[in-house]
């Protein structure tokens, strides 16, 4: 079973992460939930992304709003995927400055990037990374995609 970490710059981004946490924690998918700021604690940011591999994460979900470095920063320094979620915070230009701080990596560092806010699919992004070489987890992926579609007909049937 995989493990993911979902860490964010700053409490005020839990509300937008809470999304992740919730769906992976659905998946059964072990979570390991941190602040870690990349401008108020660039020594935590380092030590967790060179060692987060040897403690047995999988996938790093890092959200950030305004400047959002943490998601880049992350990647610059650890071998594992990382998912990027733009936050919209108070102090952002309507999560643009976010957006693009998190989508616009320089080639050969990566970070898979998110809608403004998405957490919910950062954190199905990563299950689906993980089911890759999980079956039980490609299974309940499997399912949460056929509930979807369930959802949809049954909205469907209910128009008139």
């Amino acid at each position: 079973m995989g493990k993911v970490a979902i860490i964010m710059g700053s409490k005020s981004d839990l509300p937008v992460m809470q999304d992740a946490i919730d769906i992976l924690k659905e998946f059964k998918i072990e979570v390991e939930v941190d602040i870690v700021s990349a401008h108020r604690t660039p020594e935590k940011l380092f030590d967790f992304s060179k060692h987060a591999h040897t403690r047995g994460i999988n996938v790093i979900i890092a959200g950030a709003g305004g400047a959002a470095h943490l998601p880049g920063m992350v990647a610059s320094l650890s071998p594992l995927p990382v998912i990027g979620v733009p936050v919209k915070s108070s102090n952002s230009i309507d999560g643009w400055d976010s957006v693009l701080s998190i989508l616009q990596m320089p080639g050969g560092v990566p970070v898979a990037t998110v809608a403004l806010n998405g957490a919910k699919n950062a954190g199905i992004l990563a299950a689906q990374i993980l089911g890759a070489s999980d079956q039980s987890i490609q299974n309940t992926i499997l399912d949460y995609k056929e509930s979807l579609k369930t959802k949809v007909i049954e909205t469907s049937k209910n128009l008139t």
